[in-house]
């Protein structure tokens, strides 16, 4: 039995009156919800298009193809009528589990009689389960519902899953099993964040797919994974393209994230090492904040997830805050991973405005799950304007380190000039690298690269190799940023000089 199991079956016991259970798994939570009655209790389902029909409420239709209303909401006060009419009876012990009930929840009719439900509930021996995907709870019912999120499938249960498939075909000699107990291990581990349903389905995708299971098939369960994110909408899936090579400079950011490299490992969990919460990178546009973020994800060989928090807004009252749940529980369905929240300013900067106070729900949930989550998700916030972030989120306990990205130095300056010059396939001891960092001072390492890149196209339309000539006329004619927003820039760095740990060596 696990946790949730626990918490429900102390609920049913205590004879709290409504319960509201958030999964997409109806299957599996009521199959849970009668091995916890065992029999003392009846287990009656109702849904929409199944309602309570039958003579003795058994939450079937009594004809398989019998004709349902539209009119749904006709069927819900129905349900809530006979469930009141029989929790009256006083020898009536049964557990009523209401499938997607949540849509009927604005209706104040249907509120009223749960209200009245409520109260009968408190005074029987029985107990009604709303079971959603969706949290909707009205105000006027707060102080009668609990709420329970179910959890996703634990190893056990994932391990479970997987025997029993190899279990049935174990006799069929077209399906070859080649899995040692680590190969095992790493399977069921790389199906966490999955439901029951997914994590089958996909053990059966690619054993179709391989004529069997091999360690290699973790590759198939990881692309599943993909299918969760894209699925959100508001969370992107990021390829493991970029790497800490591929950035000049940043030489102690770069230490403190390599000591933490293997951080999710279970060797770190054996030493007693907590799992990393994340960072916040503030500094100049253009210095690497986000090439940073995903060269984690590369380096740690984890997910790498950007969250577009802008778009968890929605138009009807309690969307935002149901999507920002839902986005939140989609990262930590595919910990260990990297939640990568750009521009992060942004999205407290909109909490000022008047819109009802949604954002600032937004907001604070963000925050709460920052301090509480337990799930190995590292966060990593990029800002630009230190101003517009609370100093609820700059204390420590929420975010492990505070790092500002400031303007290349020299030595750094020459290192992107030789990455970018590389990267286009050219060699970096044919230019005057010295003198290009020199030109270069007060520029980001984005216009070092737009500089490089302008040449290449000088060069192309002149019939010619670019020489350090094309890269001096762009720099000459570029204007740094650093030179259009001086005063900004002097005021970040000023801020940071004593609240941030430097990026680079000094």
């Amino acid at each position: 039995m696990n946790s949730k199991d626990r918490e429900i079956d102390v609920l049913i016991r205590a004879r709290y009156p409504i319960i509201y259970i958030i999964s997409y798994e109806e299957n599996r939570v009521e199959d849970a919800i009668r091995t916890l009655v065992n029999g003392t209790k009846q287990v009656q389902v109702w849904s929409a298009t199944e309602p309570f029909t039958t003579p003795d409420g058994g939450g079937r239709a009594a004809d398989p193809y019998h004709r349902i209303s539209l009119d749904g909401l006709t069927h819900a006060l129905d349900a809530l009528n006979y469930i009141l009419k029989k929790v009256r009876e006083e020898s009536v012990r049964t557990v009523f589990v209401l499938r997607d009930f949540d849509p009927y929840l604005d209706n104040p009719v249907i509120v009223r009689r749960l209200r009245d439900l409520a109260f009968a509930l408190k005074r029987s021996y029985s107990t009604l389960i709303f079971l959603s995907p969706l949290l909707a709870v009205p105000a006027h019912l707060e102080k009668e519902v609990v709420v329970v999120d179910y959890d996703l499938p634990d190893l056990e249960e994932l391990r479970t899953i997987l025997e029993e498939l190899v279990r049935r075909v174990s006799g069929n000699p077209s399906v070859h099993i080649d899995l040692d107990e680590p190969s095992r291990e790493a399977l069921v581990k790389a199906a966490l964040g999955l439901t029951a349903d997914e994590a089958a389905n996909v053990f059966a995708k690619a054993m179709v797919i391989g004529n069997g299971l091999e360690q290699m098939d973790i590759e198939v369960v990881l692309s599943e994974k993909k299918q969760i994110i894209r699925k959100t909408g508001m969370l992107e899936y990021y390829e493991a393209n970029e790497r800490f090579g591929n950035i000049g400079g940043l030489a102690q950011l770069k230490d403190w994230l390599g000591k933490r490299n293997t951080a999710f490992s279970e060797r770190a969990h054996a030493f007693g090492l907590p799992s990393p919460r994340g960072i916040l990178l503030l500094g100049v546009p253009g210095c690497g904040k986000s090439l940073t973020a995903k060269a984690i994800g590369a380096s740690w060989q984890v997910p790498l997830l950007r969250f577009d928090v802008g778009s968890v807004f929605g138009k009807y009252v309690g969307e935002s805050e149901a999507n920002l749940r839902r986005a939140l529980r989609a990262a930590e369905a595919v910990a260990p991973c990297v939640l990568w929240v750009d521009e992060l300013e942004k999205a407290f900067a909109s909490a000022r405005g008047d819109d009802g106070g949604t954002t600032l729900r937004v907001v604070g949930s963000l925050l709460s799950w920052l301090q509480d989550k337990k799930a190995p998700v590292f966060v990593v916030g990029t800002a630009n304007n230190i101003d517009m972030l609370p100093p609820e989120l700059l204390r420590k306990g929420r975010l492990d380190e505070i790092f500002f990205v400031d303007l290349p130095r020299e030595a750094e300056r020459e290192d992107i000039f030789s990455i970018h010059l590389t990267k286009r396939e050219r060699d970096p001891a044919a230019f005057d690298i010295t003198r290009l960092a020199q030109l270069s001072e007060g520029y980001s390492g984005a216009e070092i690269e737009q500089a490089v890149i302008a040449s290449l196209y000088d060069a192309f339309d002149a019939e010619r190799d670019m020489t350090t000539a094309d890269i001096e006329a762009n720099l000459q004619m570029m204007v740094p940023l650093s030179r259009t927003m001086e005063e900004e820039v002097a005021k970040l760095r000023q801020w940071a000089a004593t609240r941030a740990r430097p990026a680079s060596v000094e």
